[in-house]
């Protein structure tokens, strides 16, 4: 029997590990999963993005039809892969995405984009702790430790295109897509998501017909808030679109 296929969108200044990790080995169970970095994140050289070359450029590392997983920015890229290649998605997930950068995350966007451009890898790291966890996370947890990390993380240098991958971000616009969608679509927006707020990802669960929202009560950073609850809903969703 032919392993059903997943292809994994990340979040920008993210890399699949970064994004996904908790879902890749149970995914990999019953799953073909596809998952590469983007342009600028990992081991893939950088280079100037648009949405649609990227959304193409993925759909080539992919054989026959797929769902694809989309989180964060990668939710869009979800979207535009959908609206490009109908004929070869079967569903989508979208999990703390955005459909375009209302106000508010315009501005948590091009402040990163600032933060990145002046070298100041410290604030950068306060900067991304205080948006992507939630303060109940936050209120349980070595803050200092978790952006001590984080920086060195970021020292790494594991994404040295993130400014071609935030400019991208902030011209992101998906909306006039979503009602031509037409495949099963799981939206799950992070409850406390402090950078792609809700409101987000019930435009992406309002604009796409028969979609299905359910929360998790965490922040931006799913897979390490709530990453054995995420993966069973992306499991419970993949299952249930097979079987239909």
């Amino acid at each position: 029997m032919t392993r059903p296929t997943v292809l994994l969108t990340h979040g920008v200044g993210s890399t699949i590990e970064d994004s996904f990790g908790p879902l890749l080995t149970p995914l990999s169970r019953d799953h073909n999963v596809i998952a590469r970095d983007y342009p600028g994140s990992g081991a893939t050289p950088a280079e100037p993005l648009t949405l649609d070359r990227l959304a193409d450029r993925l759909v080539a590392e992919v054989t026959g039809p797929f769902t694809v997983l989309g989180f964060s920015t990668g939710s869009a890229v979800a979207v535009r892969i959908a609206s490009r290649y109908p004929d070869r998605v079967t569903g989508l997930v979208l999990t703390a995405g955005f459909a375009y950068p209302e106000p508010h995350l315009r501005l948590a966007l091009t402040l990163w984009r600032r933060l990145v451009e002046s070298g100041d890898r410290d604030a950068l790291a306060e900067y991304l702790t205080l948006m992507c966890h939630s303060e109940s996370h936050l209120a349980t947890n070595d803050v200092p430790a978790m952006v001590s990390g984080l920086a060195k993380w970021l020292a790494e240098d594991p994404t040295p295109g993130v400014l071609h991958q935030l400019e991208m971000a902030l011209a992101v616009d998906v909306r006039a897509e979503l009602a031509g969608i037409r495949v099963p679509t799981l939206v799950i927006p992070a409850r406390a998501d402090a950078l792609a707020t809700p409101g987000h990802s019930r435009v992406l669960a309002e604009g796409i017909p028969g979609s299905r929202l359910v929360e998790l009560d965490c922040g931006h950073a799913v897979a390490v808030e709530r990453g054995p609850e995420w993966a069973g809903l992306v499991l419970g969703f993949l299952s249930s679109v097979a079987g239909g």
